[in-house]
């Protein structure tokens, strides 16, 4: 018997957007990520994922980012193998499966607390999983997790759903409670009037969604989180449209792709951005 899940907010839905597409990746005949478990959670879950009909490009793009976050969550704990990582608005992902950091590593899986008790009906919780409930908009996220360790903090398309002054005290938050570490996070690039009014006018599928919950102008150049929290300093700055993967993509896109990643101002609207603290 599926799970119903009517009660269930716009930005609470975002996490199956995301879910969904991984699952699409997974059934794709080259797949990107490969994500075995989100076609599972997907379907565990009655909901009518067919109607957000997810662009080709979108698919590809959320399972690349995935996996390219993946491998940096990987080298980081293979560097830190005591690390703690943190993953902000975790939604239905796991990545802690894909990656297997080392056994000294804890990981706190934090999002909205409807999604944190559908989390736990379908995503089985491994060993060094700790799940937390909880709106990362207040203070009290950190409360049970342990500073003074190095610490990654992760967050996989959780920054668009949040405010910029949200954001900026998040950031400030959690430089205070751990410390030492490094922030990772996919970004969208600013978002110009008109992809804001394309989103506004979508009738249906994900953009009639994302309009309703997208909360983030975005930015163009990767140092502004140094503005809004001097502690941060930018280390990498990798664009989806340079990445190896790219090779793979079905002929026309492989080509929009590369052509799109010789302007900067193209190939910096979807790209993986990390900093240390």
């Amino acid at each position: 018997m599926s799970i119903a899940v009517t009660e269930f907010s716009l930005v609470e839905q975002t996490a199956f957007l995301t879910a969904y597409a991984r699952a699409l990746d997974y059934r794709s005949p080259a797949p990107i990520l490969g994500d075995e478990f989100s076609e599972r959670v997907v379907g565990l879950i009655d909901y009518d994922f067919a109607a957000f009909r997810i662009p080709a490009s979108v698919v590809r793009q959320t399972a690349l980012r995935a996996k390219m976050l993946d491998d940096r969550v990987r080298a980081y704990t293979t560097a830190n193998p005591e690390a703690v990582v943190v993953d902000l608005g975790a939604g239905l992902n796991e990545p802690l499966a894909r990656v297997q950091p080392p056994a000294g590593v804890d990981w706190f899986s934090i999002d909205l607390p409807r999604v944190m008790t559908l989390r736990a009906e379908v995503v089985p919780t491994q060993a060094p999983e700790h799940p937390i409930a909880a709106d990362l908009t207040g203070s009290d996220w950190t409360a049970a997790i342990p500073a003074g360790r190095p610490t990654l903090l992760l967050a996989d398309g959780l920054f668009a759903f949040l405010s910029e002054p949200q954001v900026i005290a998040l950031l400030g938050h959690a430089v205070d409670h751990f410390g030492t570490g490094e922030l990772l996070f996919n970004d969208y690039g600013r978002v110009g009037p008109l992809s804001s009014l394309s989103m506004k006018l979508a009738p249906r599928g994900m953009f009639s969604v994302l309009r309703h919950v997208w909360a983030n102008p975005g930015f163009t150049d990767p140092r502004t989180p140094q503005r809004w929290e001097p502690r941060l300093r930018l280390v990498e700055q990798a664009c989806l449209a340079h990445a190896a993967e790219v090779d793979a993509f079905p002929g026309p896109a492989r080509a929009m792709t590369r052509v799109a990643g010789r302007f900067k101002s193209v190939a910096g609207r979807a790209r993986v951005l990390r900093y240390k603290f």
